[in-house]
């Protein structure tokens, strides 16, 4: 990050200290990253918005410089509040996972009064099965790490088209290779193998936010919703419940680009497309 950015802890209801780091002057935009992701997963985006907002890049509960504890809805959104009210922040944007995180918060905070919500993992009716997540758990807790992230990437339809064809043996192979080499970098911020256990606590918010669909209709603050126009399909229904749901939403689809779009360039991530979205929504709703 080319910008100087300044440290912080804030400490949850249960005594978990949640860490981010602040880039930026203005009012305060607070971002909760998604699955396999960490507070410099999107960076990239807060050097882009650094001139008109201070953006507050948050290590989810369990990564990176954030402490670890229970994982579930009610302790990720008792999160939020202490990040929100640390930082006196009212703007909220979360992706994937942590978009899931952000309608609760939304829903239930008053600190939040405008949230950007980045294709959260939604079930709406059988668009996705879960039954995968079962067997993620078990290569997890038998340590295989590579087997237990191709099982996740696979059954949430992740990475290129492309993979969700090649043989998992082969899968399995690349990815343990890359495992390995990330091992070996000392400059990794948050590694693949550190990050791969918390991706049981995203797979129970998924399992979590199955049916909470029409208690967001209850959310009248303003909202962003966003989604790229080559995301999965499940990821497309869930944009377009929400659109149906929340009753002072604005979607926005943008073109040619997937579920990785909010990400940093280097992990394949072209966040300056959402950026016009973005920031004419936090204008126009200010």
């Amino acid at each position: 990050m080319s910008l100087i950015a300044q440290q912080t802890t804030a400490v949850s209801a249960d005594g978990t200290s949640i860490g981010f780091r602040s880039v930026g002057s203005g009012p305060g935009l607070v971002i909760w990253h998604g699955s396999m992701q960490s507070a410099s997963s999107h960076h990239d985006l807060a050097e882009l918005l650094a001139g008109r907002c201070t953006v507050h890049l948050v290590d989810r509960r369990g990564r990176g410089w954030s402490g670890d504890g229970e994982h579930s809805l009610d302790c990720e959104v008792a999160d939020v509040a202490a990040v929100m009210r640390s930082t006196g922040s009212h703007d909220l944007l979360g992706v994937s996972s942590g978009a899931i995180v952000t309608l609760e918060a939304a829903l239930r905070l008053p600190e939040v009064q405008r949230a950007v919500v980045f294709e959260p993992p939604l079930v709406v009716g059988d668009s996705l099965s879960t039954d995968f997540i079962a067997r993620y758990r078990r290569e997890i807790a038998a340590g295989d790490v590579a087997g237990a992230l191709v099982t996740g990437m696979l059954g949430a339809q992740m990475g290129p088209p492309i993979m969700q064809r090649m043989p998992r043996r082969l899968l399995r192979w690349m990815t343990a290779a890359m495992v390995k080499r990330q091992d070996r970098d000392p400059s990794s911020d948050v590694s693949m193998r550190a990050l791969a256990p918390t991706l049981a606590a995203d797979f129970g918010l998924v399992e979590e936010g199955r049916g909470r669909l029409g208690a967001y209709a209850e959310v009248d603050k303003p909202v962003l919703l966003l989604g790229g126009e080559r995301s999965p399909r499940y990821l497309h229904l869930a944009v377009e419940a929400l659109a149906d749901t929340l009753p002072n939403a604005i979607r926005v689809e943008l073109p040619r680009v997937g579920h990785g779009v909010l990400g940093a360039a280097d992990q394949g991530g072209r966040p300056s497309v959402a950026v016009p979205a973005l920031v004419e929504f936090l204008a126009a709703s200010a």
